[in-house]
């Protein structure tokens, strides 16, 4: 795409966009440098880059007071960087001249994760940008987003520490965002938590998981805390079982040897999944300031007893281990249920099953609460299914109620049926924003609600690293499992033991617009 002489606007923020208020003063006064370290990789092409545009298209990030640099090993100019990521934003006709300034609000810098040099040169650019906008000295913000490995997370940090940091405080800031995993165990969790925490305070640093950024696990809270009939049925006397879980209907592709460092249990259960379950079994907070929140997450994580084995059920599709990245004698597991029991008055003999899987049957994300069956079922419909409270988290967002209810006729017999809220039958017109793209603006805006704080980030270590060192060292085995299958049938029946009633001849149906 051509460079040359061009004028940017003061847009205003769109009145139609999905986020609930637009921050008035989001651009307070100094300009904002976003660094997006590691520029030229796949996380920061696919999602990092694709979420700044749409921040600026929808008038989040005002052009004439933000500056974009990307940062890498690779040697690039600036045209060449644009030219990389340019094909992953998502544009048309009506978004042409928005992508166009964007691409311009990009500078390009290379050097070592580990090198002076390098980031003395980020910090010159930085800086005339930051005098270009007439800002003063320390009153700029920098965001600096880490889409890097974790093994360079400590050199970066110290070199952004060094060399890349705000001079002096005059209301602005320096802040970091992380990527998970965040370690592969307690120990080494903490140990990357320590070497950050030696160069950043609490307050500066984004520990990002992007479930926490999804529409309707953002609407988890509002769902439980601000309707008054979930209230006195959201405990043990009511609710039989939850499941959260989590499905994909391909394999690794390409990914085997980081995913076999890794496993389903540490990609996905030990973060994502664990941060959904947070906030269905967390206490209601005093307030919804991040700090509150955050409190009682921590709570309902210490409340967590250790994992029996018994209650794990290890899976590896049948063909993964002939991916020539991936070891021939490989136990990782491709999918893995886990229930995990909390020790405390709300919530204490309710299994909550957490299940993630990869080439499976079909792919989804949702939490199934199921409830307890009905005492004294005089319609004698109890073997048609339970009562249930489901959230589809992705995709074809919805929130439904499955309820028994009369069959139309003349007959008194009773079905299976839903009370419904599906997304995109009931806001069209609105369209939900990325997880990144919130979470981004989050940052920016010193928000911390919906990033993970180092002890939360401790005690979810704690509770998964004993099982996951077992694993490591062999003593529980992976089950192989058929591509395109439910998984391995010890999972079915794990869930069976633990209390889940399978509904058979019910499947929910998206409403057509």
């Amino acid at each position: 795409m051509a460079t040359g002489a061009w004028s940017i606007e003061k847009r205003a923020p769109l009145k139609s966009d999905s986020f609930a208020r637009v921050n008035e003063n989001l651009l307070e006064t100094g300009c904002l440098s976003i660094v997006v370290l590691g520029a030229s990789g796949d996380l920061a092409k696919k999602k990092t880059f694709p979420a700044l545009f749409n921040l600026y298209r929808q008038g989040f990030l005002q052009s004439n007071e933000v500056h974009i640099f990307g940062y890498a090993r690779t040697k690039l100019s600036d045209d060449e960087l644009r030219d990389r990521i340019c094909g992953y934003l998502s544009h048309g006709k009506e978004n042409a001249e928005d992508l166009t300034k964007f691409l311009h609000l990009i500078k390009y810098v290379s050097g070592s994760y580990d090198d002076e040099e390098g980031f003395r040169s980020l910090d010159k650019a930085i800086s005339e940008h930051e005098v270009s906008r007439n800002s003063t000295e320390g009153s700029a913000r920098r965001l600096f987003y880490l889409a890097l490995p974790p093994s360079v997370y400590p050199s970066v940090c110290k070199m952004i520490k060094n060399y890349c940091t705000n001079k002096s405080d005059l209301g602005g800031w320096t802040r970091i965002v992380v990527e998970k995993p965040f370690g592969k165990d307690l120990a080494s969790a903490e140990q990357l938590s320590s070497q950050i925490g030696e160069l950043f305070d609490e307050p500066q640093i984004y520990r990002i998981d992007h479930y926490l950024g999804k529409e309707l696990v953002q609407n988890l809270l509002v769902l439980r805390f601000a309707n008054r009939f979930f209230l006195p049925l959201w405990n043990r006397d009511n609710i039989d079982n939850v499941q959260i879980v989590f499905r994909e209907d391909f394999g690794t592709e390409g990914r085997g040897g980081y995913f076999d460092e890794y496993g389903i249990i540490r990609d996905i259960i030990q973060n994502h999944l664990l941060q959904v379950f947070c906030l269905i079994a967390m206490e209601k907070p005093i307030s919804i300031k991040p700090e509150h929140i955050r409190d009682e997450k921590v709570k309902v994580l210490q409340s967590v007893v250790p994992i029996k084995d018994e209650e794990v059920v290890l899976g590896q599709y049948e063909g993964y281990t002939e991916d020539p990245t991936v070891p021939d004698n490989s136990n990782t597991p491709t999918f893995a249920t886990v229930i995990l029991r909390i020790h405390n008055e709300r919530w204490e003999g309710v299994p909550f099953i957490l299940k993630a899987g990869k080439a499976l049957n079909s792919r989804k994300a949702e939490v199934r609460v199921q409830f307890k069956d009905v005492p004294g079922d005089i319609f004698r419909c109890q073997k048609q299914g339970r009562n249930e409270f489901v959230i589809r988290l992705q995709p074809l967002e919805a929130i439904y109620m499955k309820l028994t209810v009369k069959q139309p006729g003349l007959e008194m017999s009773t079905a299976q049926s839903e009370l419904d809220l599906s997304y995109r039958q009931r806001y069209q017109g609105i369209t939900i924003p990325e997880a990144y793209e919130r979470l981004i603006l989050d940052t920016i805006r010193g928000d911390q609600q919906h990033f993970v704080r180092r002890d939360e980030l401790k005690e979810a270590w704690e509770i998964f690293t004993p099982l996951l060192h077992r694993i490591d060292r062999g003593e529980l085995k992976a089950v192989p499992y058929k591509p395109g299958s439910r998984g391995p049938t010890e999972a079915d029946e794990l869930l069976q033991r633990a209390g889940y009633v399978q509904t058979h001849g019910y499947i929910w149906i998206p409403p057509t617009l």
